[in-house]
């Protein structure tokens, strides 16, 4: 089925559907006036030759620079030749599919001077699913996402590479193939197209859904390790989270409810259990992970409303024949590094809080399970050392999680003196979110070890098919084996949403549309 892409009305499921698969898209017929209107106002500025900025000047600390009329075309192929300067692995498709439909609606809504044959060759390569090689690195997120979005325009121009069912191959070959005709840049369109946030904001929706997952799987393997663990429920009651009023609280604490409800092994310790209180890594459970789906929650905000945005510049604005053209900065990219800098906290607790109900899960002191969950422990280390592995991985996003939004460098011989560092606050989220996903799939393991060691007890029916989701992959551990593969299995469940994929409509809260 073919998407219609509405221009500055793009929604979190359109995108999360671009990010998860490729699909066609076609762009509404309506959009078209207002991109030909604004391609027309450039025209005009060029015949009338008034010196405008990104169309007849230079750029940067060159803008008092003016370009004579017959080298205009060359400025603008020139300036993506000398901005695609991008290094480092290449970005991956999904993150690439999620730049070029945001760069897509960002132009056809029509200020930024870009003719309607641009945009539509870039809609194409997307539907033919030729997908620029971006370098991940290369961008300080302030006079746009300049490296990357110029490795995206250089497709067009059928320069350099691109990737093709994930194959390399040469831009000129693939636009061939396609029958797709490269385009000759006019006046302010290569300005139009590197000028913007769209990568840093691609990078960091890729982060928002890998949080949203991690969100997901680190309350269900909270609540098995609840379990495991025989603790106590009543933290849950929703009277203890209504008298606060945090709103995550009171969303995560109603989610654990229903995660736990029906448990055989609650009930076989609900009287009688001479212990009054549990650790906090089990007891606060709603606290900290209602306060990782707020700063989710303001992110998501925040990063749909950048996805619909006009973010290059000069803008053209017009009332009736006349067009001012404006030059600001909403190439500036801050809201976006505070975004990701607020899910970089939501991805790094998720993890942490998960590393300590491991510890807790291993310390029989704590848990009344067998020492490191293994029979005849001794001759078996059992879980001692995956432990470390999650204790390694929190420390490494404890420090991945300093915010990225707080510094900057001047750039462009201090015309551009304050830049955001979004790029890299989006970017680093992939790698924390990886982590975190490993330690939430040794939890998983662990957890599942301990509702092993209370049979025939059962735990709550939504945990119970969790439970045998896993067993399916990953037998009982009974005695000391090769462990990594175990861990990987559980990762790829954690980061495909199949732990939540039983009890879907309890985590509705978390996926605004």
């Amino acid at each position: 089925m073919t998407s219609i892409l509405n221009p500055g009305k793009l929604t979190l499921s359109e995108l999360r559907a671009a990010w998860a698969a490729h699909g066609p898209v076609t762009l509404a017929r309506d959009a078209y006036a207002h991109i030909d209107a604004s391609a027309r106002a450039v025209q005009a500025i060029v015949q009338k030759g008034d010196a405008a900025y990104g169309i007849n000047t230079g750029f940067g600390l060159l803008a008092r620079t003016r370009i004579p009329d017959d080298q205009l075309e060359q400025l603008q192929r020139n300036l993506i030749l000398s901005h695609s300067v991008g290094t480092g692995e290449l970005m991956p498709d999904h993150v690439v599919r999620l730049l070029m439909l945001t760069k897509i609606g960002s132009l056809a809504r029509g200020y930024s001077g870009i003719r309607a044959v641009v945009i539509d060759t870039l809609l194409a390569l997307y539907n033919a699913g030729i997908m620029p090689a971006i370098p991940v690195k290369g961008s300080v997120g302030a006079s746009g996402d300049l490296a990357p979005l110029a490795h995206m325009t250089l497709a067009l121009l059928g320069v350099g590479q691109v990737r093709v069912k994930g194959e390399l191959m040469e831009a000129n070959e693939a636009l061939a193939a396609a029958g797709i005709a490269p385009v000759v840049l006019a006046p302010k369109e290569g300005l139009a197209l590197i000028n913007g946030t769209q990568a840093s904001t691609a990078l960091a929706l890729h982060g928002l859904f890998m949080a949203e997952r991690l969100l997901e799987a680190g309350m269900v393997t909270g609540a098995l390790s609840l379990d495991a663990a025989k603790g106590s429920d009543a933290p849950f009651d929703a009277r203890v989270h209504e008298v606060r009023g945090q709103p995550g609280q009171i969303a995560a604490a109603a989610i654990y409810r229903q995660l736990v409800t029906g448990s055989a092994i609650r009930a076989s310790h609900l009287y009688g259990d001479e212990r009054v209180q549990d650790p906090y890594c089990l007891r606060c459970q709603p606290q900290v992970m209602g306060a990782c789906m707020d700063l989710i929650g303001n992110a998501t905000r925040t990063l749909l409303i950048e996805a619909n945005a006009v973010t290059d510049n000069p803008l053209l604005f017009r009332t009736g024949e006349e067009v001012t053209i404006v030059s600001g900065g909403n190439f500036h990219a801050e809201p976006v590094a505070f975004a990701a800098d607020t899910l970089a906290l939501a991805i790094a607790e998720i993890g942490a809080i998960a590393e300590r109900r491991i510890a807790l899960l291993i310390d029989a002191t704590l848990s009344g399970l067998p020492p490191f969950l293994v029979r005849e422990p001794g001759v078996n280390s059992g879980f001692m050392i995956a432990h470390v592995t999650a204790a390694a991985l929190a420390s490494e996003n404890k420090s991945l999680a300093h915010p990225a939004s707080v510094d900057s460098l001047p750039t462009s011989a201090n015309q551009e003196d304050h830049v955001s560092m979004a790029t890299f606050a989006a970017r680093r989220l992939d790698e924390m979110a990886h982590n975190t996903a490993a330690i939430l799939g040794i939890e998983l393991l662990a957890a599942a070890q301990g509702i092993d060691f209370h049979r025939p007890l059962k735990t709550s029916p939504h945990l119970e098919h969790v439970h045998a989701q896993l067993r399916r992959q990953v037998p009982f551990f009974d005695a000391d084996r090769y462990f990594a593969p175990d861990i990987e299995a559980a990762k790829r469940m954690v980061l495909a949403g199949d732990l939540s994929a039983d009890c879907r409509p309890l985590f509705t809260p978390l996926h605004p549309r």
